[in-house]
């Protein structure tokens, strides 16, 4: 699996040293069982998945390769990186400007950008809509674009389900990035439903 190159601080030598021997005894991920540290009258269980995932890591590598390569533009993400406020701050004090919030209020206005600015993608994606606005204004939506695989590999799988007449039925929360996002690329190619829990099924 691809290494990224991530800052330092967002690495731990005893959690690296952790997944790497459960990538190296569970190759395929099918042992969920926890790892036990064990120190006598302490014994810490961690959970087999932890930490950034490929995805997140991949956001992180692009976000921060952007900065050093761009040191005398204007850079701005769509919403957070990812939820995490360690790295969102980190981001914000390296001069990145947030356009929206997590539940899609705008805190800064589409016509304060300009072509020559940079936006990146965060890790959730975005909606067509925001990438039809950004190519109006002459950023390319896909040149800094985080998102992660597995988010778009399920809006590959919702378009071959529409091609197929099924109906789409994502479960989460409307407001959400991710949720917005993958709910605009599923309504193009079929009928598309955001649930949240089984009380708004009735």
């Amino acid at each position: 699996m691809k290494k990224f190159n991530i800052p330092d601080f967002y690495r731990s030598p005893i959690i690296s040293r952790i997944k790497d021997y459960r990538k190296n005894d569970d190759p395929h991920k099918k042992n969920f069982v926890p790892t036990v540290l064990n120190f006598g009258p302490v014994r810490f269980f961690i959970a087999r998945h932890f930490g950034f995932c490929y995805g997140v890591e991949n956001a992180i590598e692009i976000a921060y390769k952007t900065i050093d390569e761009n040191p005398d533009k204007r850079i701005f993400l769509l919403s957070e990186m990812i939820h995490n406020p360690e790295v969102n701050n980190d981001l914000l004090d390296r001069g990145v400007k947030f356009l929206m919030d997590t539940s899609g209020k705008y805190l800064i206005n589409w016509d304060e950008l300009t072509k020559n600015d940079i936006v990146i993608i965060p890790a959730f994606g975005t909606t067509l809509d925001i990438e039809k606005k950004l190519n109006e204004i002459g950023i390319n939506p896909y040149r800094y674009n985080t998102t992660c695989p597995f988010v778009e590999k399920v809006w590959n799988r919702s378009a071959q389900l529409g091609e197929k007449d099924y109906t789409v039925i994502i479960h989460g929360k409307h407001y959400h990035e991710e949720t917005r996002a993958t709910f605009s690329h599923s309504i193009e190619t079929s009928p598309a439903l955001i649930v949240k829990d089984l009380n708004e099924t009735e």
